[in-house]
């Protein structure tokens, strides 16, 4: 069994097709950690991800308010992002995150290399990366014991 799932998304739509598909493996919960660049399409994918699990308020990425908060879908949905909070800031809000990892919530945490491993162990890691002709790479990791469901399933789409 292979903890890894590797996606490549020409287009936007393909990556729609990506985020219609996970969006269906998660509906019991998962936490998310993100990484990439600037750019790479970390927020489009929890977007289109929100858009799959109908999520009915404006989807915006938390860069400046540190964590959206989504109740209107079929489950609810937290979007973190550390990149202003950098090490430092990390250390202030590490119970919220093992919080937020808990129960049946989708929760999404972009700039997780802040997070000095901080992310609670049975996680999901998807690293978002770009080629040169706009290509989106989406490397899908579990860590812990039963997110290899979600890369199995992912496989499968």
């Amino acid at each position: 069994m292979n903890n890894v799932y590797i996606k490549e998304c020409k287009t936007i739509e393909d990556t729609r097709k990506l985020a219609q598909c996970f969006s269906k493996l998660i509906l019991n919960g998962c936490f998310v950690s993100l990484y990439g660049e600037i750019g790479a399409g970390k927020t489009a994918f929890v977007k289109l991800v929100a858009e799959a699990i109908e999520v009915k308020e404006h989807v915006t990425s938390p860069t400046f308010v540190i964590l959206n908060e989504y109740h209107s879908g079929k489950i609810p949905m937290y979007h973190f992002d550390l990149y202003r909070l950098e090490n430092e800031g990390v250390k202030t809000i590490v119970d919220e995150l093992r919080e937020y990892s808990e129960g049946k919530n989708l929760t999404f945490v972009e700039w997780a290399e802040f997070s000095q491993d901080e992310m609670p162990f049975d996680h999901l890691s998807i690293k978002v990366t770009y080629s040169d002709d706009d290509t989106r790479i989406y490397t899908f990791e579990y860590i812990g014991d039963d997110k290899y469901k979600i890369i199995e399933g992912l496989k499968n789409c």
